[in-house]
């Protein structure tokens, strides 16, 4: 069967939505850095370090939790107008169906987790500061890379249920299909589930989660009430090739890598920072922590380009092993072309938006390159 060639334009609308959404994006990340400017440059990082000793009592433990929570509630305060307008949005182009007060428990629940989070890494860091001066970084760049080994197998069971419900798939047929498709990858799923995402969202999506005992298959139910157990199969045949070709590891060392890059240059402007400039009186004097939030923001910043363009290597990587894995790539092209409108996404992005925001290859591209890919085996 022939298989059409012609790219799909983007509408008007979608690129709108997308411009929106990327220039919140952007706003955001330009209005963490002023908070970050102004916590350093005014003194006020120091005033609330120096209350927070004087609440506490003069407990380090104690001050540095109230500390953290004040610069959580500092940046959710001067965020909080951009997360509104960003659910406004979502509604706005019938993107989501949340209600106000289930988007709000969400924001109160996510700000609880990130106070839980921020404390623990916080006293960590702190503490090794404390106890080894010199080579506190490489021992924390260690620790942080095992934490977050153990919230990626955490996350699927602890922390998604905490914003969506999940049940099951009571789908025999699909069930037994899509664990085929994953033992044939190599990979032992341990459930596949239907992932009540229409509460909140009009969008679909598909994810494989987890970490070894924790690796399980979520389809969104957004997913299952528009798609064919092909394309289904299609989409989930790409998750699966990030397994295959052992992406999720090479990720990790990537990451790990990013962070002794993140960490070193932490060690280096603290050590500017108190003993040259004296700008504060220890490293551990946890006043300086806008500052390494600082450094590391901007190394990300810098560095999203890189990552970006090796996300979209991986995601072409595991589009070829779902063509493979797969009858037909019909399947995988009108999967795509329902996921971009059902979810507004851009099919052609300009050039220069999709190397600095996109850590997927375009639609078109993804599309163009399966049919391809379909008349080469003919």
């Amino acid at each position: 069967m022939a298989i059409a060639a012609s790219p799909i334009s983007d509408s008007p609308e979608a690129r709108r939505y997308n411009r929106i959404s990327r220039q919140l994006s952007v706003a955001d990340a330009v209005l963490g850095l002023l908070l970050l400017l102004v916590l350093l440059l005014t003194g006020l990082s120091k005033a609330l370090s120096h209350l927070a000793l004087v609440i506490t009592g003069q407990s380090y433990v104690l001050a540095l939790f109230v500390y953290v929570v004040a610069l959580l509630l500092l940046g959710k305060i001067a965020s909080i107008g951009l997360d509104y307008y960003g659910f406004r949005l979502e509604h706005q182009y019938h993107l989501s169906n949340q209600k106000l007060g289930s988007w709000a428990w969400d924001q109160l629940k996510g700000f609880l987790i990130g106070v839980v989070f921020s404390t623990v890494l916080a006293q960590l860091l702190y503490s090794l500061i404390r106890l080894m001066p010199q080579v506190w970084w490489i021992v924390a760049w260690a620790a942080f890379l095992a934490l977050f080994i153990f919230l990626a197998q955490l996350a699927p069971v602890t922390l998604f249920p905490l914003f969506y419900k999940f049940r099951p798939l009571n789908n025999d047929t699909l069930r037994e299909r899509l664990t085929s498709l994953s033992e044939r990858a190599g990979t032992r799923v341990r459930g596949v589930y239907e992932w009540e995402l229409s509460a909140k969202s009009t969008k679909a999506n598909a994810a494989l989660t987890g970490l070894g005992a924790t690796r399980r298959i979520i389809l969104a139910d957004t997913l299952l009430a528009h798609y064919s157990d092909d394309e289904i199969e299609a989409v989930l045949a790409h998750e699966l090739g990030h397994h295959v070709h052992k992406h999720i590891f090479k990720s990790i060392l990537v990451h790990a890598v990013v962070t002794f890059i993140g960490f070193w240059a932490v060690k280096s402007v603290l050590r500017y920072a108190v003993i040259e400039q004296e700008w504060f009186g220890s490293q551990y004097d946890f006043s300086n922590l806008p500052l390494i939030v600082l450094v590391t923001s901007v190394i990300s910043l810098l560095l999203m380009p890189v990552l970006n363009g090796y996300s979209r290597l991986n995601e072409r990587e595991a589009d070829r092993y779902a063509w493979k894995s797969i009858a037909s790539v019909e399947p995988f092209v009108s999967a795509m072309n329902k996921l971009a409108e059902q979810n507004l996404a851009e099919r052609n992005p300009s050039r220069w938006v999709e190397v600095l925001f996109h850590s997927h290859p375009s639609i078109s591209r993804r599309v163009s390159a399966a049919e391809a890919w379909a008349r080469s085996r003919r």
